[in-house]
């Protein structure tokens, strides 16, 4: 669970004005106050000052509050934050207009990239300094996901899922960047954060509906009032449907959030319900000789994802006087995901009809968890204390039928299913953790902070079909304890220096125990072997940097950090699908971010770069066949690899799918009161691809094709939006407006397939580049109406 509040704007000094008149009662009032008394206390210490020493005039500026507990609520002021902090309000969720969250993320959110992987607006795998969170079993995740305070990397795999984001029903979006430990387990290189909106802050009914390219339909509704003078209602729901734009690829999104709460004295609480029936359609990478050919093909199908989801968010909390305050969360969350994935018969001898199979996996997971938190606030200190317990059970199977491969590469004709793998995967984690932020001085503000985790996983093998050797049965247990040191320092010129130190940890999942073993490579979602046992992931990671404001509205920012990853847990890869987790050493992200915002009356900008090395920091031999200098029967690559389809990566080895270096420019010109014009400019350098770790990668054009690499890329997007009057308000936009080809990502693997489409005898199979492709130009036009009471 982690930081989620972002109130701001806060711009007048306690004295002058009362609590109950301008704030509402809210759990980061407190802190805001403080924040607020000790910025009015410099004021008069300043104005106060002796005769003849020259004090600075007085000046209130704005005041942006962030929280940094697990439950929200606790915060401080932004500048003493000692991290390079990124956030959206919701007024500017609402400006920017994305579809969903990872397009969001990557065309506004520095450091940010998204990797195309699936083809599918909701199937995004989003990176940040190097490290994913995405809805791909087989990906290393390294970001913590919360709502509400509730953490979404699911259990069984710590994949997250963003199509069960209600993205209409947000209220802010924060990204906390570096391993710190109060957010908990997977932080490891950052904490996103999202906060939800109620019917005291978003009061009034908003209707949009919006059409575009390649049939696509969304109507987003949402609702807020107040049901009596302390009791607030607010609904919101999302009906997507689109054909999308590569072959066979239907998907439609079906959210519902709805959110009670009750503020009265010194007491407050909420309760809030999440639902979802999604059904999605990610086809996978492409050939580039298909790709070449046609860029809306598909290398097989049905390649089809459903989510059902129902949650329910219940926190409350209570002033008990003095700036002290406790606060306790309790959560229930139930997902269902059901898989059908067609695929090539891997053992298909050329001659039989039995040319395709249907991977079909059914998972079911209950989740639970509470949290009691106790914070302290007073002029010089933020203290906050809490525990938390957080506990899933996930029923899981996997089964597969032969079928057959037709001309539209779909798996027909399908057999009777075979049953591969049945297990209850659980897992348990039990958590301290403290943190206070202390002024020392004026200028000066220290933050500490730390963690302690026990983690239970289990995996028990419930049946599977005979004649397999092995057992899913495991338990493993993991303890951490988890520490972050940083500091915050205001230079009288007003820009802050700052610095931090951190470790985070995530544990081995249960998906990653059940398939860890090299001798029995797992077809991922689906058939799991034994597992020898992982270690956890340790990551430590210093960031520091420097930030301030050049002028009213417009702030700059540079920072440098270094993550190391110690035990790092990999897929490592043995075909397109087939693999094992593994250990792998040391794993390194470092790089450099720098950022300039802007806004004035007429115009408004933002510019992020990052300069990011991403690299192996230690030996290892990985399973990558499908490249040219892996070890053969007959000649091996290397002393230290010589198993059959192994390379070798050495430190200094780029990680795949990372650039090294993202540019993001946004500008927007309010030309004449009401119209807004907007350009979004994405671009960055080429990555290395996944199964060419070592960089090794040499094309035949015979047995081995694709470079190992893909190019980098620049995409252009337009938009606009026009106040029509009445709470009216048209809008479009234009993403790819060059529709430029570009794939933002790679892999190495084998194809069975030419380069028209049609099914090869085994014997004439080749190892080739499979490539992400991005999608091309499209259009979206939407009416929006808003009334607020």
């Amino acid at each position: 669970m982690a930081l989620l509040s972002t109130r701001s704007v806060l711009s007048a000094s306690v004295a002058a004005t009362p609590r109950a008149a301008r704030l509402p009662r809210h759990p980061v009032a407190a802190a805001a106050l403080i924040a607020l008394a000790c910025s009015a206390s410099a004021a008069s210490a300043q104005t106060a000052a002796p005769a003849g020493s020259n004090p600075t005039p007085a000046t209130l500026e704005r005041v942006e509050i962030v929280g940094t507990a697990p439950i929200p609520g606790t915060g401080i002021d932004r500048n003493k934050v000692p991290a390079n902090v990124q956030q959206f309000n919701s007024a500017r969720l609402d400006e920017l207009g994305a579809s969903n969250l990872p397009e969001l993320l990557r065309n506004h959110m520095g450091s940010a990239q998204v990797t195309e992987t699936q083809g599918n607006p909701y199937q995004m795998e989003v990176s940040f300094r190097g490290y994913t969170a995405s809805p791909l079993l087989g990906q290393p995740q390294g970001l913590s996901v919360f709502l509400d305070g509730v953490r979404l990397n699911e259990a069984f795999g710590d994949v997250v899922n963003w199509d069960l984001v209600p993205r209409n029903a947000l209220s802010s979006v924060t990204m906390l960047p570096g391993a710190n430990p109060v957010f908990g387990l997977n932080t490891l290189g950052g904490a996103l954060v999202l906060a939800t909106r109620s019917g005291d802050s978003h009061p009034g009914t908003e209707l949009e509906l919006s059409l575009g390219s390649f049939g696509r339909k969304d109507l987003e509704l949402s609702h807020g009032r107040a049901l009596d003078e302390n009791t607030y209602l607010f609904v919101a729901t999302d009906l997507f449907k689109e054909d999308g734009w590569r072959e066979h690829s239907p998907s439609q999104v079906h959210q519902l959030f709805a959110k009670l709460n009750h503020e009265d004295g010194p007491l407050d609480w909420s309760l809030s319900f999440n639902g979802a029936d999604n059904t999605l359609i990610g086809n996978g990478l492409l050939p580039e000789s298909m790709l070449a050919q046609s860029r809306r093909q598909i290398y097989t199908q049905p390649d089809q994802t459903r989510n059902r989801l129902a949650a329910l968010n219940l926190q409350a909390g209570y002033d008990l006087g003095g700036g002290q305050r406790v606060q306790a969360l309790a959560h229930v969350r139930q997902l269902s995901t059901d898989t059908v994935n067609g695929d090539i018969n891997q053992d298909w001898d050329g001659v039989s009809a039995l040319s395709g199979v249907e991977n079909r996996t059914q998972g079911a997971q209950h989740t639970q968890g509470l949290s009691l938190q106790w914070s302290r606030a007073a002029a010089d200190s933020q203290l906050t204390l809490g525990a938390a317990h957080d506990q899933s059970q996930t029923e899981f199977q996997q089964a597969s039928a032969l079928g057959t491969l037709d001309a539209s590469r779909a798996v027909t004709d399908v057999q009777a299913e075979e049953l591969n793998a049945k297990l209850s995967g659980r897992s348990r984690t039990s958590s301290v953790y403290a943190t206070e932020t202390l002024q020392l001085s004026p200028a000066l503000a220290l933050t500490a902070a730390g963690r302690y985790n026990h983690t239970q996983v289990t995996t028990v093998d419930v049946g599977r079909t005979q004649g397999l050797a092995t057992a899913l049965d495991s338990a493993q247990g993991y303890d951490s304890l988890n520490p972050s040191l940083g500091a915050t320092w205001t230079a009288p010129s007003g820009w802050t220096v700052y610095g931090n130190l951190s470790q985070g940890s995530r544990a081995p999942s249960p998906i990653e125990l059940g398939c860890s073993d090299p001798a029995n490579p797992c077809v991922l979602p689906n058939a799991l072997q034994s597992d020898p046992p992982l270690k956890q992931v340790v990551s430590r990671s210093v960031e520091a940097g420097v930030r301030g404001q050049l002028a009213a509205g417009w702030r700059w920012n540079s920072s440098v950090f270094v993550s190391d990853n110690h035990d790092d847990i990999l897929f490592v890869s043995n075909s397109r699908a087939a693999g094992y987790f593994a250990n792998v050493g040391q794993t390194r992200r470092q790089g450099l971010e720098m950022g300039l915002t802007g806004r004035t009356p007429v115009y408004d900008v933002g510019l992020q770069y990052t300069l990011l090395d991403a690299s192996y920091r230690s030996s290892a031999c990985l399973v990558a066949s499908a490249n040219s200098s892996a070890s053969t029967a007959t000649t091996p690559a290397s002393s230290a690899c010589p198993a059959e389809g192994e390379i070798e990566v050495r430190p200094g080895d780029r990680l795949p799918g990372m650039p090294r270096q993202l540019l993001k420019l946004d500008l927007g010109w309010r030309a004449v009161p009401g119209l807004r014009l907007g350009a979004n400019l994405t671009a960055q350098s080429g990555s290395v691809a996944r199964g060419n770790d070592n960089q090794q990668q040499q094309p035949d054009g015979v047995n081995f094709n694709g470079s190992g690499h893909i190019g980098g890329f620049a995409v252009l997007n337009l938009n606009a939006s026009w106040k029509l009057g009445d709470g009216w308000t048209l809008s479009g936009k234009v993403n790819n407006a060059l529709d430029r080809h570009y794939g933002s990502g790679a892999q190495l693997g084998q194809n069975a397939y030419s380069a028209n489409g049609t099914l090869q005898a085994p014997a004439d199979w080749r190892n080739e580049q499979f490539v992400a492709p991005g999608a091309p130009r499209s259009y979206t036009v939407a009416l929006n109406w808003r009334f607020r009471d």
